[in-house]
């Protein structure tokens, strides 16, 4: 399930910076509220697609291969750190509470989504191995 969940958002990031990069004035245009951000500049609108296609390539070949796991981290922190930038936006005051909503299913759960997909599994699993080892009750779920 992890892999093809990686598989569909990598497409779906790459799709999107393809786009950008494609026609800037029509991704400007096509997202609800970027234009209320200023002026399109499409030269930063390529800048930011280029950034998308790496992360959603990442995500896409971690599907395929664990070894892509630390790009598809540095994708994912791209992502997580857009989303700081929406969240700081918001608490200074040059975004409105209802765009920051808005912004959940675009702009918050792909960061989410794919830290969680590029996570190594081998940590979760030592972490459990290691409180089970320390503490046998919580190896009977207790």
């Amino acid at each position: 399930m992890r892999k093809i969940l990686a598989l569909i958002l990598g497409a779906g990031l790459a799709a999107n910076g393809l786009f950008m990069l494609g026609d800037p004035a029509a991704w400007y245009a096509a997202v609800p509220g970027v234009p209320m951000t200023g002026p399109l500049n499409p030269h930063f609108v390529r800048d930011i697609g280029c950034a998308y296609c790496v992360a959603g390539a990442a995500l896409a070949a971690l599907a395929f291969d664990a070894r892509a796991r630390a790009a598809a981290l540095a994708g994912g922190a791209f992502l997580a750190l857009h989303a700081l930038v929406h969240l700081w936006d918001w608490a200074s005051g040059r975004e409105m509470l209802d765009h920051l909503i808005a912004d959940l299913p675009a702009v918050f759960a792909p960061p989410a989504l794919a830290l969680w997909l590029a996570w190594p599994n081998s940590i979760v699993r030592k972490e459990k191995h290691h409180a089970e080892m320390v503490d046998p009750s919580a190896r009977r779920g207790v």
